[in-house]
């Protein structure tokens, strides 16, 4: 088969790999029909973690099974199916609360990579879920989008508690704050403030429910989030980024007692613990469980209550995933739908 493989910072080739095959009873085999390139995908990419060796790239999957191990009971042959970036068996301790990302059995997808014609699934049961049918080809890259940037921006709402009367501010406009912007207003934030210079992801954040757009950064962007908050600070914060400054950008920009969600991959990021302790916000985050949002987000999609896929400003053949990182890296694209 066809699989994107990093092979050195900036070196992205599609080539032949290993056709996948079922390796345990709890394994299921997908025919990819569409997958991504993320944000978190572009750390390696630009050499911040730089590979050893050549990697298969992608953890972001929408497929149909094509074969499942005996011990697969809750997807079948033919199902149309989307997966977290992280395989869980969905019945450990830490999955029923809610963790599935930190499952004691836990599988990284971008191990396996899903940047390819087939993938396979380990702990299908506890990873895959069944769309109520066929999608309509335009309902694909919602869904796809439900693998990781919405799940990861619904996680990053609900850590920052979004809700009726809070205000909730964004900082990050690429796919999953732009994700975050989305899933506060279905969640009944009352005013969402989206931290953004680009203008088409500034539409994008006022279609997707943001009420205030700001673009200062930094200490000036804390200014200004505090002005339009009557000095208090956002009642709650997503982090979408994974720098130092962004970090701490959303921790200033957070009210006493309010609450972080940060969900970007954290890169170089150190927190000075007097500030920290006398900031008295909540912290939560990391890898999002996507699974334990999937069957609502699927839901939500198939009745198209919301349109997450607007995301994907591009589309290309998979074997033309080179391009499609050098237009993530170089911000020509949002983010870029691959297309086996």
């Amino acid at each position: 088969m066809r699989g994107a493989v990093l092979y050195a910072p900036g070196d992205v080739r599609v080539e032949e790999r290993a056709d996948p095959a079922i390796e345990e009873p709890s394994d299921a085999l997908i025919r990819v029909v569409a997958a991504c390139v993320c944000g978190s995908d572009l750390w390696p990419y630009r050499g911040v973690s730089a590979p050893s060796r050549p990697v298969p790239m992608g953890h972001e999957y929408v497929g149909v099974v094509e074969e499942t191990g005996a011990g697969v009971s809750t997807v079948g042959v033919g199902d149309t199916v989307v997966g977290s970036f992280f395989a869980s068996d969905n019945t450990c301790e830490i999955c029923r609360a809610g963790f599935q990302a930190r499952c004691v059995n836990a599988v990284p997808m971008g191990s396996l990579g899903a940047q390819a014609q087939y993938l396979r699934v380990p702990l299908a049961d506890g990873t895959l879920v069944a769309t109520p049918g066929h999608p309509d080809d335009d309902l694909v890259p919602s869904l796809l989008a439900a693998s990781d940037v919405l799940g990861t921006g619904w996680f990053a709402a609900v850590a920052a508690q979004a809700g009726p009367g809070r205000t909730i501010a964004v900082v990050g406009d690429g796919a999953v704050g732009l994700l975050g912007v989305l899933a506060a207003k279905q969640l009944g934030a009352e005013r969402i403030v989206a931290m953004s210079r680009h203008a088409p992801r500034q539409a994008l954040a006022l279609e997707f429910g943001a009420t205030d757009i700001v673009t200062e950064r930094g200490d000036d962007g804390v200014a200004r989030v505090k002005e339009l908050t009557g000095g208090l600070g956002a009642h709650g914060v997503i982090e979408a980024v994974g720098t130092q400054e962004s970090m701490m950008q959303a921790i200033r920009s957070t009210r006493p007692g309010g609450h972080v969600g940060f969900v970007g991959v954290s890169h170089g990021v150190e927190l000075p613990g007097r500030e920290l302790f006398f900031a008295q916000v909540h912290l939560l985050g990391g890898p999002a469980p996507v699974r334990r949002f999937l069957p609502e987000l699927i839901d939500l999609i198939w009745s198209r209550r919301i349109d997450p896929g607007r995301v994907f400003d591009r589309t290309l053949p998979l074997d033309d995933a080179a391009e499609a990182y050098a237009a993530m890296d170089e911000r020509r694209a949002v983010k870029v739908l691959l297309r086996p």
